[in-house]
């Protein structure tokens, strides 16, 4: 599968790919929305390998321009919304809602440039929007899978419960098996009552700096080629 993303600017790395396997252990079906799709990766691949009809939210214009290009020359159809998430008011709701937010705390340096910042910091998808919007536009059973700051994990937990929806599966990730965990992925479900599940982490590199298997198995399902092109 072949997407297009920014000569320069924020571009999708390992945390999407990492998020789609995720996904997919939920084998999604019905309707798909893509929060700050970005240049697509996640949905796309979910896509292609699952019988879902996607919705894509961004509110960059030049992502979702990326993402829409990416969609048609892969022969895939989503509906577009440009928008922040908050003022997203469709007339369905979704069975699946996948997100891979902006979650850098605002407190650390931040890129001055403008498009990375709104990429890669909270301020911009503050969780509680992101959580509580999600509730919204979710169909009763749905689920909301999504990726963040691990570090953050009791805040995340804290706003999904006031939001009613249940973490059922958590899965840390880490760099390495000595190394503290960067990121949690997250599949939370209306309506739900179940004990929260914690599978074993995700390892994605050996002590000499080559990819794990679970981590190369899930590049290698992917099968993605970027091009760097600016439109």
């Amino acid at each position: 599968m072949f997407l297009y993303q920014p000569e320069q600017g924020y571009r999708y790395n390992s945390d999407s790919m990492f998020l789609y396997d995720f996904t997919s252990r939920f084998s999604p079906k019905g309707m798909l929305l893509d929060i700050g799709c970005g240049v697509g990766i996640i949905s796309m691949l979910l896509s292609r390998d699952f019988n879902v009809k996607t919705t894509i939210v961004d509110k960059q214009k030049s992502m979702l321009e990326y993402a829409s290009h990416n969609f048609t020359i892969n022969d895939m159809i989503a509906e577009k919304y440009l928008g922040d998430i908050a003022t997203f008011m469709p007339d369905k709701r979704f069975d699946f809602i996948v997100s891979n937010p902006p979650f850098y705390a605002s407190s650390v340096t931040q890129s001055e440039n403008e498009h990375l910042n709104i990429s890669r910091y909270n301020h911009h998808m503050p969780i509680e929007t992101l959580i509580s919007s999600a509730k919204m536009l979710l169909a009763p059973r749905g689920y909301f899978i999504f990726c963040y700051d691990a570090k953050q994990i009791d805040t995340i937990l804290w706003q999904l419960k006031e939001s009613k929806i249940n973490p059922e599966v958590i899965r840390f990730v880490h760099s390495k098996i000595d190394k503290e965990a960067k990121l949690v992925m997250i599949a939370s479900r209306a309506g739900s009552k179940a004990m929260t599940k914690i599978m074993p982490p995700l390892v994605v590199m050996d002590k000499y700096n080559n990819y794990r298997d679970d981590a190369q198995g899930i590049f290698d399902r992917a099968d993605t080629h970027s091009i760097k092109a600016d439109f």
